[in-house]
């Protein structure tokens, strides 16, 4: 195959055509449409990812990865706890009591749920806890509270709360809500409005004493493991012998995750779709370029050039005018990218998402699955045309022509 006649045609095929300048046009908005669908994927697929791990990491500190629970009473207790802690000394454990509880305070009351904890173990599992108590020297009764409860309570550090909790003391001939004042500390701000509005820490002892557990026993153990589902195997085994069970994350959050993942593929099929539309000016383009180019075309064969070598000449215009947009459109999609990153462009409120500046993360499969995808495209583009090119009849188009 003759290469350098093969470049030759292709350069002044490029160049603008100025007899029939709307095939140029459809060429060059075949490249916009490629470059444009190309950065509108990598910036969707990087919002996408950055908004499930941003709900992830959030919901790691407040849900935490790994959870065990009794699956017989009292079967998570202060033995099990210091089997695992023997057993896995790479992960971290955080016994816990909790309560339904409505936190008073004057006339103002919130529904919410209170959680009993080891400071100490509970701080290097929950950065939102820790941050909260840094630098307090809590007491059995003292309490933190979400920032969403602090503010519906006007709540000042030192000031006393009263607690009631579901379970009943009885009185007499009536039955009375179990309540305790407790003396309000810091708050924590998780970022998520349903946490900051419900959630509330004080000591295991405190909980021990007024839920009447026996001392060493607990509802259960939060664990913080850098790899969750790798290590709930070995983890369900081992509780198998205590009475005890264990969920992830993504057990109790599957559906949302889930729902997440369903809505991103959804979202790569139709943003597709730009390309493949912006593929068809490109079988446009090709296909007007060999209607108009008939009689050299049937010239150069003629004169020896071979139906391959045709072929490859519109092959080659076509993937140039498809890669150079897939370049341009990569290069664009990180430029928007580190855009968005940089500047406050688009500010989200932090009550609903979580955070308010856009999160962005562009995963390495996310990025090769729409360069591939693109390519495909591009490549399928320019074969018809291509084709096309050699099935024309030498004889008859220059007798006529």
């Amino acid at each position: 195959m003759n290469k350098k006649l093969v470049n030759f045609i292709v350069k002044k095929y490029l160049k603008f055509d100025k007899k029939n300048p709307f095939i140029s046009i459809s060429a060059i908005l075949a490249f916009i449409g490629v470059a444009i669908g190309v950065m509108v994927l990598m910036i969707s697929m990087a919002i996408m990812n950055g908004t499930a791990k941003e709900f992830e990491s959030k919901l790691f500190t407040m849900n935490y990865p790994l959870s065990i629970y009794p699956k017989f009473s009292n079967s998570v207790n202060e033995e099990l706890l210091k089997d695992l802690e023997k057993e896995y000394p790479k992960l971290k454990f955080s016994p816990y009591l909790s309560s339904q509880v409505i936190i008073q305070n004057g006339d103002n009351m919130n529904g919410g749920m209170i959680f009993g904890v080891d400071s100490k173990k509970e701080s290097q599992i929950n950065s939102i806890y820790e941050k909260a108590v840094k630098g307090l020297n809590l007491s059995k009764y003292d309490i933190i509270v979400g920032d969403g409860i602090r503010e519906n309570l006007f709540l000042s550090p030192g000031e006393k709360v009263t607690l009631y909790f579901t379970s009943l003391n009885p009185t007499g001939l009536s039955m009375m809500p179990k309540l305790k004042r407790f003396t309000y500390e810091n708050s924590f701000k998780s970022g998520l409005h349903a946490y900051d509005k419900a959630y509330m820490y004080t000591t295991i002892e405190a909980l021990q004493t007024l839920t009447k557990k026996g001392k060493g026993n607990f509802d259960g153990i939060h664990v913080y493991s850098d790899n969750a589902m790798k290590d709930i195997v070995p983890l369900k085994e081992f509780l198998r012998d205590y009475g005890a069970g264990v969920i992830g994350w993504w057990q109790q959050n599957g559906n949302f995750f889930a729902a997440m993942q369903m809505e991103k593929k959804a979202l790569f099929i139709v943003l597709m779709l730009i390309i493949l539309v912006a593929s068809l000016n490109i079988i446009s383009s090709l296909l007007m370029t060999v209607m108009s180019r008939r009689k050299e075309i049937a010239l150069l064969l003629s004169m020896g050039a071979s139906y391959k070598e045709i072929k490859q000449i519109f092959l080659k215009l076509g993937t140039i005018i498809g890669f150079s947009g897939i370049v341009v459109g990569v290069l664009l999609g990180f430029s928007g990218m580190w855009i968005l990153d940089t500047f406050e462009i688009i500010s989200l409120p932090a009550d609903v998402y979580g955070t308010s500046k856009l999160p962005l993360d562009l995963s390495s499969m996310d990025f090769i699955s729409i360069i591939i995808g693109a390519s495909i495209i591009v490549l399928l583009s320019s074969y018809y045309p291509a084709k096309k090119a050699t099935n024309i009849d030498v004889i008859d188009v220059l007798r006529n022509e």
